[in-house]
């Protein structure tokens, strides 16, 4: 039988506010355990919440760039389940009436097809605290910092198909959360995470399998990898006469497996109702006016501008557009040495693999934009070769200086006099009558052994295109 697989995201996106959703603590990561959790935090009697109104914001401005509905009321609810780390015993979410629905986010999937995935809804809620294990023997640690952080969850349609087109949506969608400056988006420390709810129908079938949620995966490595087995395992299951459960599974990264949590709970088992210490959200439309004239330039829109403007093929601008901080890089140094598909290519390049070498981001970056701009400006005045430029571009990044630093100290100055070329080309013809012949009589191939010998003679340091051009027609003079 052939199966399709149905699969649906839960986003998590941590918003970066200075302090939680529903009191004044901090949400700087990192901090000693419990030392960012205050009394409305405990749950301690007697407390009451009171909204941040930086996280209403963040979360309109993420609906009007998803083109949602914003809904001028929605509504906290209550949603009861007890744990260790959720010390009033219930979470403060968004059930009925969510801030922001009926959005979407188009993808492009391997084939270069683009798809829509619909969203559902986007609501506001807090986050719960954290329960650690390690270092304390049989007991259970609950650190409370995290819990009241705000969060933003993005319910997809269960629209996606494959694991990859799961791992493209949520790359789109982290891409746009910092596009926005909404989230930070660090996978890392959890800032960014998702519950995947997966399920496999025979093909053709219209009604839904039963679906199995894997719960926080917080790579999109993970992502894919975790949907795939899962699929597997449901296939697996049914072809064997078994049936699927539903079920919360965690995804255990060590042994590539998902494994059964709990059983699946519904919305009836959290008995929602609203909550009665916060008051309906209400905006105004001016208010959703004001964000949407505050829009920064949308990942999609940058892209159709880097195709026009600069004439980067569909790949590089999807590339160059995929951060906004690379984006802003690559805009930088295109403007500073006014070739943008060579700036291009060495964002895309050596630049980007000397970040991956150094395993830092482009805030630790040794060379700025305008350090990089300089250097293509040497290449494009054909003070360097695209190899000596490379050298050049190694010894910026170890601190040698900027590209005319380097150049003058390392005499890597290239030789464009003519007259000094064709001294060497001579030469070079002279020792080798036997590879003039052979070119002469047809083997075009002999060309590179010339070229190799004139560079060699110039210690890499002439012009290529000259040594090229003025080498062809000594070859080809009597």
């Amino acid at each position: 039988m052939e199966w399709e697989t149905v699969i649906g995201l839960e986003v998590h996106a941590q918003l970066n506010t200075v302090s939680k959703i529903f009191s004044g603590a901090g949400t700087t990561y990192g901090a000693e355990p419990n030392r960012q959790a205050c009394a409305v935090d405990l749950g301690l009697p007697g407390v009451l919440p009171v909204l941040n109104g930086a996280t209403v914001a963040k979360a309109v401005t993420l609906g009007l760039a998803i083109d949602a509905r914003i809904a001028p009321r929605s509504v906290f609810a209550r949603k009861n389940y007890f744990y260790p780390d959720l010390p009033k015993g219930y979470q403060i979410s968004q059930y009925e009436l969510p801030i922001v629905a009926e959005g979407h986010l188009d993808i492009e999937l391997e084939d270069g097809t683009r798809k829509r995935i619909g969203i559902t809804r986007a609501h506001l809620e807090e986050d719960a605290g954290k329960s650690l294990h390690e270092g304390l023997g049989a007991m259970t640690g609950i650190d409370l910092n995290r819990a009241g952080t705000p969060l933003v969850e993005i319910v997809s349609e269960p629209d996606l198909r494959s694991a990859k087109e799961a791992v493209a949506y949520m790359k789109k969608l982290h891409a746009l959360v910092r596009y926005l400056g909404v989230c930070d988006g660090n996978m890392q420390e959890g800032s960014f995470r998702c519950d995947a709810n997966v399920s496999v129908r025979p093909v053709g079938q219209k009604a839904f399998g039963t679906r199995a949620e894997i719960k926080n995966l917080n790579s999109f490595r993970f992502v894919e990898r975790a949907i795939n087995f899962e699929v597997e395992r449901q296939i697996g299951l049914l072809e064997g006469g078994g049936q699927v459960v539903q079920e919360t599974r965690l995804y255990d990264p060590d042994h590539d497996e998902t494994r059964s949590m709990r059983s699946k709970e519904e919305a009836n088992d959290y008995r929602y109702f609203p909550d009665p210490d916060l008051l309906p959200v209400v905006i105004h439309p001016e208010f959703v006016e004001r964000l949407r004239s505050e829009l920064p330039e949308l990942p999609d829109a940058k892209r159709e501008r880097f195709i026009d403007v600069y004439g980067l093929s569909d790949y590089d601008a999807g590339m160059l557009t995929g951060s906004r901080e690379l984006a802003d890089f690559f805009e930088a140094v295109a403007a500073g040495c006014d070739a943008p598909k060579l700036a291009a290519n060495w964002v895309m390049g050596e630049f980007s693999a000397a970040l991956n070498r150094s395993e830092i981001d482009l805030r630790g970056s040794p060379v700025s934009a305008a350090a990089l701009a300089e250097l293509l400006c040497r290449i494009e005045d054909q003070t360097l070769s695209g190899k000596l430029a490379k050298d050049v571009f190694e010894a910026m990044w170890s601190g040698e200086g900027d590209a005319d630093a380097v150049i003058d100290a390392r005499g890597l100055k290239q030789i464009t006099d003519t007259g000094a070329i064709d001294a060497i080309i001579d030469a070079v013809v002279s020792a080798n009558p036997a590879q003039v012949e052979q070119y002469r009589s047809g083997k075009d191939k002999v060309f590179g052994f010339f070229v190799g010998q004139v560079m060699k003679q110039t210690q890499g340091k002439a012009n290529p295109a000259q040594v090229n051009e003025r080498l062809r027609a000594r070859l080809l003079k009597d």
